[in-house]
């Protein structure tokens, strides 16, 4: 069954550029494209049943703005559209275990900013089984620029970048655009060297090239999967999100990971991937993984 690339709007500029991007997306990989809007009835004065038609009618237009959008710009992209009557982290997560991926708006950059929907989005991107990328709004008066090289963050062990990899090749591959993927290091405290990480320096010359070679193992099995993705592989001194951020200047697309947590308390993002998604300028595809 083929997964569509599902995107949640709600009538802002920044859901328009998520669908704007979503399109795209699944023009270069031939996918259909779903629009969600999701929706609470909410209690106004007036007569019951004119407020239920109100809302609904609201929630059609919403749908219609983005319809007739994305349909203008990608008409060859297989388009459907649904209107959720239900709160919007539930009804985005259902969304998503279905979807190739689903795109959200997000506004602004700092520290304290939301996503779409508010703070729904964030959570959205803690809990979802499925890869969420967050797509920001451009000025009006600022072209859309050509779309740049795919940056991966790889941290953890191979099988905990698989997912990760693979979505950051499959997306290269369908954009026809460079990859580089980034391993960011730092040196454990001297107490911490004990025998085996001696002898591993030992081998490898150093830390560093330790750290190379890891990074060029984990490459291995995609670039031989995705020969046509030309990727050049870095490895910098530094925490990760720093790292990161410095090398998604220019970018198209960064792509990171984030642990899945099974907790009561609920899901958590990581400290790298909340750094790219509050202050990288580009698209984030936030990838979960075991």
């Amino acid at each position: 069954m083929t997964r569509a690339i599902a995107v949640g709007v709600d009538g802002s500029p920044e859901s328009l550029a998520a669908a704007d991007w979503a399109a795209r997306e699944a023009a270069r990989r031939e996918l259909p494209l779903h629009l969600v809007h999701a929706w609470r009835r909410q209690p106004v004065d007036g007569p019951l049943e004119q407020d239920g038609r109100d809302q609904v009618s609201a929630a059609e237009a919403v749908l219609r703005e983005a319809e007739l959008r994305v349909a203008e710009r990608y008409a060859r992209v297989p388009l459907s559209a649904e209107a959720v009557p239900d709160t919007p982290v539930p009804a985005l997560l259902a969304v998503a275990t279905g979807a190739e991926m689903l795109v959200l708006g997000s506004r602004g950059h700092g520290a304290l900013v939301g996503f779409l929907l508010g703070s729904y989005g964030r959570q959205v991107i803690a809990a979802a089984a499925r890869p969420v990328v967050s797509v920001r709004a451009r000025p009006q008066d600022d072209p859309e620029p050509d779309r740049g090289p795919v940056v991966v963050g790889r941290q953890g062990s191979p099988e905990e970048s698989d997912s990760v990899l693979r979505f950051a090749f499959a997306a290269a591959a369908a954009g026809g655009e460079d990859l580089l993927a980034v391993r960011a290091w730092s040196p454990p405290p001297v107490f911490a060297y004990g025998p085996g990480s001696m002898h591993l320096a030992d081998e490898f010359s150093g830390l560093e090239p330790f750290e190379r070679k890891a990074l060029e193992q984990a490459l291995e099995p995609w670039r031989e999967r995705f020969p046509q993705v030309r990727v050049t592989a870095r490895v910098e001194l530094g925490s990760a999100g720093q790292v990161l951020l410095s090398a998604a200047v220019g970018a198209g697309l960064l792509v990171v990971g984030r642990r899945v947590h099974r907790s009561p308390l609920g899901g958590r993002i990581g400290s790298v991937a909340h750094a790219a998604l509050h202050h990288a300028s580009c698209p984030v595809a936030v990838v979960p993984h075991d």
